[in-house]
């Protein structure tokens, strides 16, 4: 009988630590996760929201046709 509670116990302890190990490499990508976002929203606010026209050259100032 001491066999089996040993196991048991066993079991449950090394059930428990590779709990504890799965939490903290959660805990690793949610702040990768978190950090990717900062650096997205960072990137989205730089950009202009309109999108400015070319006012001089060739190029977007001018549109050729044919029919």
């Amino acid at each position: 009988m001491d066999v089996a509670v040993n196991n048991m116990v066993n079991a449950t302890l090394d059930m428990r630590q590779a709990q504890t190990v799965q939490q903290a490499q959660f805990s690793v990508f949610k702040e990768a996760l978190d950090g990717q976002e900062a650096q997205i929203t960072a990137l989205m606010d730089s950009v202009a929201l309109d999108p400015q026209l070319a006012t001089s050259g060739s190029v977007g100032t001018q549109i050729n046709t044919t029919a």
